[in-house]
């Protein structure tokens, strides 16, 4: 019988096995190639096999979050709406957020059609899908709200081990490991590597952030927000010289980035 809430129905299990093979097969492609965004969201769906039910019901426990839940509100939506945007004061989170898109290119409806590849049904009408989508769709404020860059192989890995701490689910944490993992080489004391762990710990320290009501959040002043939320500044991150961040993991250890890190 298919599963079924309140009429939505959607066309597989709402848990599945999990798919190792699958998820390693995409995690050598991601660590290969760090813009293949797409095999991030085919590790999740392989792995993450439950984290989506077991969030809803965080959700619905946690103090606001049965609103939020009873709302639901698709955040992409709001997110792709310009002149919703555009409301917000520049030092908003809402208004970093539109400079943010303004200087990357990235949107929502971009992030959303990448999650497609893994995922075939994230537009069902299901209370623990929209917990995907809701999950999904915070990704690049999640980027505003830490200070984490977008188009950085550290910003983004760090991010995820945030994430991780956040949300838990072995998706989150086979990513954020195998990132950890390729700064090893530099022995550990590589800032590269301890700027990771330092997200991680950021994220643990930090409010829980899916049950914030993001349509109020982004009218909040940055500033304040992260203090609000308990989000720390990521100190050993920023220490480390933007080409340093920008480069793959691991790359630290070259002559040239040491240097830079050295006249920094």
């Amino acid at each position: 019988m298919t599963p079924s809430i309140a009429g939505a129905q959607i066309d597989k299990p709402l848990v599945a096995r999990r798919d190792w093979g699958g998820a390693f097969a995409a995690l050598r492609k991601l660590m290969a190639n760090k813009h293949d965004t797409e095999q991030v969201f085919v590790i999740m769906s392989a792995l993450n096999a439950d984290e989506d039910v077991r969030l809803y019901k965080r959700l619905l426990t946690s103090r606001g979050g049965g609103q939020v839940a009873y709302r639901r509100v698709e955040l992409a939506e709001k997110l792709m709406d310009r002149t919703w945007l555009e409301r917000f004061e520049p030092d908003t989170v809402g208004g970093v957020y539109r400079a943010f898109l303004d200087a990357t290119g990235y949107s929502a409806e971009g992030l959303a059609e990448i999650s497609q590849a893994g995922a075939s049904d994230m537009h069902a009408e299901h209370p623990y899908v929209w917990m995907g989508r809701r999950t999904r769709d915070v990704h690049d404020l999640w980027h505003v709200l830490t200070g984490y860059k977008a188009d950085e192989h550290l910003g983004e890995a760090s991010l995820v081990a945030f994430s991780f701490a956040q949300l838990g689910g072995w998706g989150w944490a086979a990513i954020a490991l195998a990132s950890w993992l390729e700064t090893l080489p530099g022995g550990l004391s590589n800032p590269q590597g301890q700027a990771i762990w330092e997200g991680y710990r950021l994220g643990r320290k930090a409010v829980w952030l899916v049950g914030e009501d993001y349509e109020k959040l982004l009218g909040e002043r940055l500033i304040d927000a992260r203090r609000r939320l308990r989000i720390g500044t990521p100190e050993r991150y920023f220490a480390i010289p933007q080409a340093v961040r920008a480069t793959s993991l691991g790359q630290g250890r070259e002559p040239e980035a040491k240097q830079a890190l050295l006249s920094a």
